[in-house]
């Protein structure tokens, strides 16, 4: 069977993504969707995005990393699905959609994507590190040597040796100055690095701000794709009214042997 997909990317977080609104694909094949994001061997990417109907809002995102297994939440993967939502005419300039962590609002301004990430309750501060769940668990640490180290081997290191065999995100973090913050990430289901990921610096954003490293509202984060903007309002139960904003591109569009 032929299936038409889209590859997206956002700050170099990239993705297949597919119109499955006539139900043609199955979630649940893990071996084929592992296979179509293999850089070799398929298209290439680091997560597949399926595009369904919802009962609640206007479509529901169904999210699987490169390891051909469901995740959860994937900010850049959000924004791409805002951009492709209103590529095939579905929203026009804003949008409620579902995903795994829940309900989502974003607008979308030429190819800007401003997502709406979950609330915050919960910041849990260590030696030397910080660990929450801004839809997917993130741990973020200071690293001064941030672009000349081996981030796979120490990124693995902490998402197996601390974490188990569910695992975490590992964030690399550098200061640039009060509001700016330099980011490497290590996805679990990636296992290895990648070039941006949309709810680790949302996860490094509000880290930033609870250990007094900032004081804004609004934080810029580089990442090795560009550059992203994560906003937020700090309460006294945690973070609320967290925004993700960036670049959200079409890149291509394709058929593949499903």
């Amino acid at each position: 069977m032929q299936v038409t997909f889209y590859k997206y990317q956002g700050t170099g977080n990239d993705f297949v993504i597919i119109d499955n609104r006539q139900n043609i694909v199955s979630k649940n094949d893990t071996k084929i969707i592992k296979n179509i994001c293999d850089r070799r061997f398929g298209v290439g990417a680091d997560g597949l995005i399926l595009l369904e109907y919802s009962d609640t809002c206007d479509f529901k995102m169904v999210y699987a990393n490169a390891d051909g297994n469901e995740s959860t939440m994937c900010g850049n993967g959000g924004r791409c699905m805002v951009a492709f939502a209103k590529f095939l005419g579905i929203i026009e300039k804003e949008t409620t959609f579902e995903a795994i962590d829940g309900l989502h609002f974003a607008t979308i301004e030429g190819d800007v994507v401003n997502l709406e990430m979950q609330d915050v309750s919960e910041l849990k501060k260590e030696t030397d590190f910080v660990f929450l769940d801004t839809g997917s668990p993130h741990h973020v640490m200071f690293k001064n040597n941030i672009n000349d180290f081996d981030i796979k081997k120490d990124g693995a290191a902490i998402r197996y040796g601390v974490y188990g065999e569910e695992g975490a995100n590992v964030n690399f973090v550098y200061k640039k100055d009060r509001n700016t913050f330099q980011v490497r990430t290590y996805e679990r289901g990636v296992e290895d690095e990648t070039l941006s990921c949309g709810t680790g610096v949302t996860a490094v954003a509000l880290a930033m701000h609870f250990l007094g490293e900032t004081t804004d509202k609004e934080v810029k984060l580089l990442v090795e794709g560009g550059e992203l903007f994560v906003s937020y309002e700090a309460s006294n139960t945690g973070y609320k009214n967290v925004f993700l904003k960036g670049k959200a591109n079409q890149v291509f569009k394709g058929e593949i042997n499903w």
